[in-house]
């Protein structure tokens, strides 16, 4: 996928203001564009759970439609237009996503830079509540970055490798500001953290960082980052291992319309207090003026690909244990497994060893409560912590070093005595499928059931771990093509450093 895609689709979580709802049910996205640039989209998407039955929207382009042509696109017929209105009917049920439908925005071929105005959408929920959203559509002067489509980096564990990351200007127009972002492998993140660079939180297993540079990119000329940007291995890392990323080079009003679709309007996180990261010029920078649009985003992307070189691999062990209390007492259940090394487990690339913890509770055993990592086996509905469940598959974002240990944590109910057939069984794999620990045979361990005549209750426990920081959550191995796609089996482990 190009990152015109992106901008179409990841970009829903831009906030509108509501007016006057109490509650906001829905929200809009802004979109910039250029006369000589590609269709934006604009998303109607839902908040919270979506009710079932027949949303209506009201669409009032009269404030836009003097520079931008605005319509379904090729999506599915949902909208009748009257004059500058649209209106629009979608009913849903309870497997809908959160996006309600799409308005394909493209400039005029007469519109000029700096001309803006914005979509009204009044949406009226199936139970009659009704809520007004503002899209800002804004139309920008265009310029045509470009990356190196792809950058391919060998390493050793341990090892440092240099990320020599460029862009370049191919419009015939001067780019002013640039703004850099890379996602992707677990850690892949500067060790030090420059002062023009924001950075996500680690402990949400979501590597992605952002640099905004004043630099202008003349046309014909090429930027790339300082030497300083460079990367090491850790030495406890899977090995042989292929880690990916994705670097995408952004417009300042570019990134500005894309930010808000990584989460809240807000910075990824806190800037770094290093001095900052530079790019290379090979001419004076000059200065900025209206807000520009890439009109070719499809070749920003740069897919980086790190092949590191070895032969170390490590053993994950499954932990059981007995639960011990009288019949119609609520219990803690603990279970969850040890990492004996010496490589890492958890998402460390697509070669690294990504573990299931697959819970079978034992029989005349109830769960009252389980952790939001875990979903019933058997359910198709997507349900994490549902009690009651009989086999639970529990996983947990993150990296696990030798000798720590990851656990989850039930509440279980004994309903009666002679409960026998509990296990937990840790199912290994990385981006291409099962693969084999060193030590299979430790895979698997019992839940067993011990009666005692003594009372007390059970309250609800998190998921523990000693000392990995993780947060409990499902990431499965996904290798997802295109801009900001790599999912790298939930971020590979690749530490910066300078």
């Amino acid at each position: 996928m190009a990152v015109v895609g992106v901008l179409g689709t990841v970009a829903l979580g831009v906030p509108a203001a509501a007016e006057p709802a109490a509650t906001a049910v829905a929200r809009v996205n802004n979109v910039i564009v250029a006369a000589d640039g590609p269709q934006k989209w604009v998303s109607v998407s839902l908040l919270g759970d979506p009710q079932v039955g027949t949303y209506t929207v009201r669409v009032d382009r009269s404030a836009v439609l003097a520079f931008a042509d605005v319509d379904q696109g090729d999506d599915p017929d949902v909208c009748t237009a009257s004059g500058a209105v649209l209106n629009c009917a979608v009913t849903i049920d309870s497997d809908w996503g959160s996006e309600l439908f799409s308005l394909a925005v493209r400039a005029a071929a007469d519109a000029q830079p700096g001309q803006q105005g914005e979509l009204v959408f009044t949406v009226t929920t199936p139970d009659g509540s009704t809520g007004t959203y503002r899209s800002t559509v804004t139309v920008g002067e265009g310029v045509d970055l470009a990356a190196e489509p792809k950058l391919a980096l060998d390493s050793s564990l341990g090892g440092r490798v240099e990320v020599p990351l460029t862009v370049l200007n191919r419009g015939p127009k001067t780019a002013r500001g640039l703004v850099l972002y890379l996602s992707g492998s677990y850690g892949f993140t500067p060790s030090k953290r420059y002062a023009n660079c924001e950075y996500s939180d680690l402990d949400l297993d979501d590597s992605s960082f952002a640099c905004t540079f004043d630099n202008s990119l003349e046309p014909g000329e090429s930027l790339r980052v300082d030497p300083t940007f460079g990367g090491t291995v850790p030495a406890d890392s899977w090995a042989p291992n292929l880690h990916l990323s994705n670097a995408v080079w952004f417009t300042p009003a570019d990134w500005a319309a894309f930010r808000p679709g990584l989460g809240s309007t807000g910075p990824l996180g806190p800037k770094g207090d290093d001095e900052a990261l530079t790019l290379v010029p090979l001419d004076d920078t000059q200065a900025r003026a209206l807000g520009q649009t890439d009109t070719n985003p499809h070749d920003n992307e740069t897919r980086i690909t790190l092949t590191v070189d070895g032969d170390q691999r490590g053993d994950v062990a499954a932990e059981g244990t007995t639960v011990t209390g009288a019949v119609g007492e609520t219990v803690a259940m603990r279970v969850g497994y040890l990492n004996n090394g010496p490589a890492s487990a958890g998402p460390n690339g697509q070669q690294g060893l990504n573990v299931e913890a697959i819970v079978t509770l034992p029989a005349n055993v109830t769960a009252v409560t389980a952790p939001q990592s875990c979903v019933d086996q058997d359910e198709d509905e997507w349900r994490p912590g549902k009690p009651g469940a009989r086999v639970y598959v529990c996983l947990a974002r993150g990296t696990i070093s030798r000798g720590e240990r990851l656990s989850f944590e039930f509440d279980v109910r004994i309903d009666r005595a002679g409960g026998k057939g509990g296990t937990v069984r840790l199912h290994t794999f990385n981006g291409d499928g099962p693969v084999k620990d060193l030590n299979p045979a430790n895979d698997t361990a019992k839940i067993q059931l011990e009666i005692s005549g003594g009372g007390g209750g059970g309250g609800s426990l998190p998921i523990t771990g000693a000392s990995t920081g993780l947060i409990a959550g499902f990431g499965l191995v996904l290798i997802v093509a295109g801009a900001l796609g790599y999912l790298l089996a939930r971020r590979g482990r690749i530490r910066f450093i300078v």
